[in-house]
Protein backbone atom coordinates (compact mmCIF):
# COMPACT_ATOMS: atom_id res chain seq x y z
CA UNK A 1 0.00 0.00 0.00
CA UNK A 2 1.36 3.38 -0.93
CA UNK A 3 1.82 6.16 1.93
CA UNK A 4 2.46 9.35 2.71
CA UNK A 5 3.25 10.37 6.09
CA UNK A 6 0.84 13.31 6.60
CA UNK A 7 2.92 14.91 9.76
CA UNK A 8 6.39 15.06 9.88
CA UNK A 9 8.84 17.11 11.94
CA UNK A 10 12.62 17.71 10.74
CA UNK A 11 14.71 19.16 13.46
CA UNK A 12 18.44 20.84 11.87
CA UNK A 13 18.58 22.86 15.01
CA UNK A 14 16.68 22.12 18.48
CA UNK A 15 14.79 25.46 18.91
CA UNK A 16 12.06 24.97 21.16
CA UNK A 17 9.75 27.47 22.70
CA UNK A 18 6.81 27.42 24.56
CA UNK A 19 4.97 28.41 27.41
CA UNK A 20 7.88 26.42 28.98
CA UNK A 21 10.97 28.53 28.14
CA UNK A 22 13.45 27.63 25.32
CA UNK A 23 14.28 24.10 24.80
CA UNK A 24 18.20 23.03 25.28
CA UNK A 25 19.77 19.84 23.40
CA UNK A 26 21.54 17.47 25.71
CA UNK A 27 22.18 14.93 23.05
CA UNK A 28 21.44 11.06 22.56
CA UNK A 29 17.81 13.27 21.67
CA UNK A 30 17.41 14.20 25.11
CA UNK A 31 16.12 17.84 25.87
CA UNK A 32 15.53 19.92 28.73
CA UNK A 33 13.22 22.88 28.46
CA UNK A 34 14.02 25.74 30.71
CA UNK A 35 11.45 25.12 33.82
CA UNK A 36 13.17 22.09 33.95
CA UNK A 37 10.97 19.28 32.63
CA UNK A 38 13.46 16.81 30.52
CA UNK A 39 11.75 15.32 26.63
CA UNK A 40 13.18 12.54 25.09
CA UNK A 41 12.58 14.54 21.47
CA UNK A 42 14.71 12.18 19.47
CA UNK A 43 14.45 8.02 18.95
CA UNK A 44 17.31 6.37 19.68
CA UNK A 45 19.07 6.34 16.15
CA UNK A 46 17.29 9.27 14.20
CA UNK A 47 19.75 11.40 15.89
CA UNK A 48 21.31 13.04 18.87
CA UNK A 49 20.59 16.42 18.66
CA UNK A 50 18.96 16.34 15.19
CA UNK A 51 16.27 14.64 12.97
CA UNK A 52 17.46 15.82 9.16
CA UNK A 53 16.14 15.32 5.90
CA UNK A 54 18.22 12.15 5.43
CA UNK A 55 17.51 10.43 8.72
CA UNK A 56 13.93 10.62 7.91
CA UNK A 57 14.26 9.22 4.31
CA UNK A 58 15.71 6.40 5.90
CA UNK A 59 12.72 5.97 8.24
CA UNK A 60 10.27 6.61 5.76
CA UNK A 61 12.65 3.68 3.40
CA UNK A 62 12.28 1.40 5.64
CA UNK A 63 8.85 1.82 6.26
CA UNK A 64 7.56 2.05 2.77
CA UNK A 65 7.06 5.59 2.92
CA UNK A 66 6.64 7.28 -0.58
CA UNK A 67 6.38 11.09 0.43
CA UNK A 68 5.74 13.41 3.68
CA UNK A 69 4.40 16.38 4.91
CA UNK A 70 6.79 18.41 6.57
CA UNK A 71 5.08 20.83 9.28
CA UNK A 72 6.44 23.16 12.04
CA UNK A 73 5.69 23.24 15.38
CA UNK A 74 7.04 25.00 18.81
CA UNK A 75 8.13 21.61 20.37
CA UNK A 76 10.92 21.63 17.95
CA UNK A 77 11.31 25.66 17.04
CA UNK A 78 10.34 26.70 13.51
CA UNK A 79 12.51 24.80 10.77
CA UNK A 80 10.96 27.07 8.22
CA UNK A 81 13.85 27.51 5.66
CA UNK A 82 15.46 23.99 6.44
CA UNK A 83 12.12 22.85 5.06
CA UNK A 84 12.14 24.36 1.92
CA UNK A 85 16.38 23.50 1.60
CA UNK A 86 14.62 19.52 1.84
CA UNK A 87 11.71 20.35 -0.53
CA UNK A 88 14.33 21.83 -3.04
CA UNK A 89 16.60 18.74 -2.41
CA UNK A 90 14.03 16.24 -2.37
CA UNK A 91 11.10 17.54 -4.85
CA UNK A 92 9.19 14.20 -5.17
CA UNK A 93 9.65 13.07 -1.52
CA UNK A 94 8.43 16.44 0.90
CA UNK A 95 6.15 19.38 0.57
CA UNK A 96 6.38 21.51 3.58
CA UNK A 97 4.53 23.99 5.47
CA UNK A 98 6.22 27.32 7.46
CA UNK A 99 4.75 29.16 10.26
CA UNK A 100 5.09 32.26 11.45
CA UNK A 101 4.35 34.40 15.35
CA UNK A 102 1.21 36.49 13.97
CA UNK A 103 1.96 38.77 16.65
CA UNK A 104 5.30 39.96 15.30
CA UNK A 105 6.08 42.98 13.81
CA UNK A 106 7.46 41.30 10.53
CA UNK A 107 4.81 38.71 10.84
CA UNK A 108 3.27 39.80 7.35
CA UNK A 109 7.21 39.84 5.77
CA UNK A 110 7.41 36.99 7.34
CA UNK A 111 4.37 35.37 5.46
CA UNK A 112 5.11 37.27 2.39
CA UNK A 113 8.51 36.01 2.14
CA UNK A 114 7.85 32.28 2.14
CA UNK A 115 4.88 32.69 -0.12
CA UNK A 116 6.04 34.61 -2.77
CA UNK A 117 10.04 34.43 -2.69
CA UNK A 118 9.88 30.42 -1.35
CA UNK A 119 6.80 29.53 -2.88
CA UNK A 120 5.03 28.01 0.35
CA UNK A 121 1.47 26.80 -0.35
CA UNK A 122 0.44 25.36 3.34
CA UNK A 123 0.35 27.13 6.90
CA UNK A 124 0.87 25.78 9.94
CA UNK A 125 -0.95 27.32 12.91
CA UNK A 126 0.54 25.51 16.36
CA UNK A 127 -1.91 27.91 18.58
CA UNK A 128 -2.47 25.40 21.72
CA UNK A 129 -1.54 26.95 25.05
CA UNK A 130 0.26 23.35 26.13
CA UNK A 131 2.47 23.70 23.30
CA UNK A 132 1.98 26.78 21.21
CA UNK A 133 1.24 30.47 20.98
CA UNK A 134 -1.37 30.63 23.80
CA UNK A 135 1.28 29.42 26.07
CA UNK A 136 3.01 32.36 25.74
CA UNK A 137 0.84 34.99 24.35
CA UNK A 138 -2.59 36.40 25.80
CA UNK A 139 -5.79 34.29 24.47
CA UNK A 140 -6.88 35.46 21.05
CA UNK A 141 -9.20 33.73 18.91
CA UNK A 142 -8.33 31.98 15.52
CA UNK A 143 -11.40 33.57 13.66
CA UNK A 144 -11.20 37.15 14.93
CA UNK A 145 -7.85 38.30 16.15
CA UNK A 146 -6.87 40.68 13.36
CA UNK A 147 -3.26 40.18 13.73
CA UNK A 148 -4.42 36.46 12.12
CA UNK A 149 -6.88 38.14 10.03
CA UNK A 150 -4.56 39.84 7.80
CA UNK A 151 -2.47 36.97 7.56
CA UNK A 152 -6.45 34.87 6.02
CA UNK A 153 -7.13 37.66 3.85
CA UNK A 154 -3.48 37.82 1.93
CA UNK A 155 -3.84 33.92 1.54
CA UNK A 156 -7.49 34.25 0.12
CA UNK A 157 -5.22 35.43 -3.02
CA UNK A 158 -3.99 31.99 -3.36
CA UNK A 159 -7.09 29.28 -3.65
CA UNK A 160 -5.74 26.05 -2.43
CA UNK A 161 -3.28 27.03 -0.14
CA UNK A 162 -3.34 25.07 3.13
CA UNK A 163 -4.18 26.02 6.58
CA UNK A 164 -2.84 23.80 9.33
CA UNK A 165 -3.63 24.16 13.02
CA UNK A 166 -2.88 22.20 16.60
CA UNK A 167 -5.30 23.94 19.22
CA UNK A 168 -4.59 21.88 21.70
CA UNK A 169 -7.49 20.10 24.05
CA UNK A 170 -10.77 20.93 25.38
CA UNK A 171 -9.29 22.27 29.04
CA UNK A 172 -7.10 24.84 27.04
CA UNK A 173 -8.55 27.83 26.24
CA UNK A 174 -6.61 27.54 22.51
CA UNK A 175 -9.37 24.73 21.78
CA UNK A 176 -11.59 26.54 18.95
CA UNK A 177 -12.80 23.60 16.80
CA UNK A 178 -15.73 26.33 16.18
CA UNK A 179 -13.21 28.85 15.05
CA UNK A 180 -12.47 26.24 12.16
CA UNK A 181 -16.02 25.73 10.85
CA UNK A 182 -15.82 30.08 10.68
CA UNK A 183 -12.42 30.46 8.74
CA UNK A 184 -13.69 27.47 6.44
CA UNK A 185 -16.92 29.34 5.67
CA UNK A 186 -15.62 32.24 5.24
CA UNK A 187 -12.25 31.11 2.82
CA UNK A 188 -14.37 28.14 0.93
CA UNK A 189 -10.99 28.01 -1.79
CA UNK A 190 -8.86 27.39 1.28
CA UNK A 191 -7.85 23.86 2.96
CA UNK A 192 -8.04 23.42 6.25
CA UNK A 193 -6.65 20.43 7.83
CA UNK A 194 -7.16 19.90 11.89
CA UNK A 195 -3.98 18.24 13.77
CA UNK A 196 -4.36 15.34 16.33
CA UNK A 197 -7.71 15.13 15.20
CA UNK A 198 -9.42 17.51 17.65
CA UNK A 199 -7.06 15.77 21.26
CA UNK A 200 -9.57 12.84 20.93
CA UNK A 201 -10.36 11.08 24.40
CA UNK A 202 -11.87 7.68 23.72
CA UNK A 203 -13.98 8.02 26.91
CA UNK A 204 -15.78 11.18 26.07
CA UNK A 205 -16.50 10.37 22.15
CA UNK A 206 -19.79 13.01 22.48
CA UNK A 207 -16.54 15.76 22.51
CA UNK A 208 -15.29 14.71 19.49
CA UNK A 209 -18.63 14.19 17.55
CA UNK A 210 -19.74 17.96 18.93
CA UNK A 211 -16.30 19.03 16.76
CA UNK A 212 -16.58 16.95 13.69
CA UNK A 213 -20.42 17.54 13.37
CA UNK A 214 -19.51 20.99 13.19
CA UNK A 215 -17.46 20.32 10.31
CA UNK A 216 -19.29 17.98 8.43
CA UNK A 217 -20.93 20.29 6.50
CA UNK A 218 -18.27 21.97 4.74
CA UNK A 219 -15.99 19.80 2.55
CA UNK A 220 -12.88 21.78 2.81
CA UNK A 221 -12.03 21.02 6.36
CA UNK A 222 -9.58 17.66 6.90
CA UNK A 223 -8.26 15.91 10.10
CA UNK A 224 -5.11 14.57 10.78
CA UNK A 225 -4.95 11.76 12.85
CA UNK A 226 -1.45 12.16 14.50
CA UNK A 227 -0.39 11.66 17.34
CA UNK A 228 -3.22 10.38 18.80
CA UNK A 229 -1.58 7.37 20.47
CA UNK A 230 0.27 9.94 22.58
CA UNK A 231 -2.91 11.92 23.44
CA UNK A 232 -4.94 8.84 24.41
CA UNK A 233 -1.82 7.38 26.19
CA UNK A 234 -1.87 4.30 24.23
CA UNK A 235 1.05 1.71 23.20
CA UNK A 236 -1.24 -1.38 23.23
CA UNK A 237 -0.60 -2.30 20.00
CA UNK A 238 -3.05 -1.40 17.54
CA UNK A 239 -4.16 0.92 20.10
CA UNK A 240 -8.22 0.14 20.89
CA UNK A 241 -8.46 3.55 22.37
CA UNK A 242 -7.58 4.97 18.85
CA UNK A 243 -9.84 3.08 16.76
CA UNK A 244 -13.22 4.19 19.27
CA UNK A 245 -11.97 7.92 18.12
CA UNK A 246 -11.03 7.24 14.10
CA UNK A 247 -14.02 4.97 13.76
CA UNK A 248 -16.50 7.61 15.17
CA UNK A 249 -14.50 10.25 12.68
CA UNK A 250 -14.89 8.02 9.70
CA UNK A 251 -18.75 7.82 10.41
CA UNK A 252 -18.89 11.69 10.59
CA UNK A 253 -16.30 12.80 8.08
CA UNK A 254 -15.96 9.98 6.02
CA UNK A 255 -12.59 8.28 4.82
CA UNK A 256 -12.16 11.30 2.88
CA UNK A 257 -11.34 13.35 4.82
CA UNK A 258 -8.80 11.82 7.50
CA UNK A 259 -5.39 11.75 6.79
CA UNK A 260 -2.88 9.71 8.53
CA UNK A 261 0.59 10.93 10.00
CA UNK A 262 2.19 10.16 13.37
CA UNK A 263 3.85 13.28 14.37
CA UNK A 264 7.15 12.00 14.64
CA UNK A 265 10.16 11.99 15.44
CA UNK A 266 9.11 12.72 19.39
CA UNK A 267 5.79 10.71 18.72
CA UNK A 268 8.57 7.36 17.46
CA UNK A 269 9.61 7.76 21.34
CA UNK A 270 6.44 6.53 22.72
CA UNK A 271 5.43 3.95 20.03
CA UNK A 272 7.75 2.47 16.90
CA UNK A 273 7.10 4.21 13.83
CA UNK A 274 6.51 0.47 12.28
CA UNK A 275 3.57 0.50 14.52
CA UNK A 276 2.47 3.94 13.79
CA UNK A 277 2.63 3.76 10.38
CA UNK A 278 0.97 -0.21 9.89
CA UNK A 279 -1.73 -0.09 12.98
CA UNK A 280 -4.54 0.78 11.03
CA UNK A 281 -3.98 -2.36 8.63
CA UNK A 282 -4.61 -4.24 11.48
CA UNK A 283 -8.17 -2.88 12.56
CA UNK A 284 -11.45 -3.22 10.64
CA UNK A 285 -12.10 0.38 10.52
CA UNK A 286 -11.87 0.79 6.65
CA UNK A 287 -11.97 -0.75 3.55
CA UNK A 288 -9.31 -1.39 1.35
CA UNK A 289 -10.25 1.17 -0.92
CA UNK A 290 -11.00 3.51 2.01
CA UNK A 291 -7.84 2.85 3.97
CA UNK A 292 -5.62 4.04 0.56
CA UNK A 293 -7.91 7.11 0.96
CA UNK A 294 -6.18 7.64 4.79
CA UNK A 295 -2.85 6.38 4.37
CA UNK A 296 -2.47 8.20 0.39
CA UNK A 297 -4.87 10.01 -1.46
CA UNK A 298 -6.04 12.06 0.35
CA UNK A 299 -2.80 13.93 2.05
CA UNK A 300 -1.59 13.55 -2.24
CA UNK A 301 -4.54 15.72 -2.92
CA UNK A 302 -4.67 18.29 0.09
CA UNK A 303 -0.83 18.97 0.22
CA UNK A 304 0.74 17.94 -3.24
CA UNK A 305 -1.40 19.90 -5.11
CA UNK A 306 0.15 20.11 -8.38
CA UNK A 307 0.11 24.10 -8.41
CA UNK A 308 1.36 24.17 -4.77
CA UNK A 309 4.15 21.25 -5.92
CA UNK A 310 4.86 23.58 -8.78
CA UNK A 311 5.19 26.65 -6.77
CA UNK A 312 7.81 25.85 -4.48
CA UNK A 313 9.87 24.12 -6.53
CA UNK A 314 9.96 27.16 -9.16
CA UNK A 315 10.99 29.53 -6.32
CA UNK A 316 14.39 31.04 -6.10
CA UNK A 317 15.17 32.41 -3.05
CA UNK A 318 16.57 36.01 -4.12
CA UNK A 319 18.43 36.45 -0.49
CA UNK A 320 20.61 33.50 -1.36
CA UNK A 321 21.48 34.67 -5.14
Amino acid sequence: MKKIEGHLHLVRSVAGFNGKGRMTPLGNGQTIWDDGTLIKLIPDGWGDDDFLAESALKVMDDNKIEKAVLLQGSLNGYQNYYSYQTVKKYPNRFVAAFSVDPFTDSAMKIVRRHVEDLGFRAIKFEISQGGGLHGYHKPFRLDSDPNIGRIFHYLADYPGFVVTTDYGDYSQFSYEPEAIFNLARRYPKLDFVVCHLSFPNADHLDRLANALNQWKPLDNIYTDISAIQDIEGETDFPFPRCQKDVSLAKKILGSKRIIWGTDSPWSSTFNSYHNLATWLEHTDIFTPDELENVMYNNANRIYFKSQNVKAMLDADDPVMK
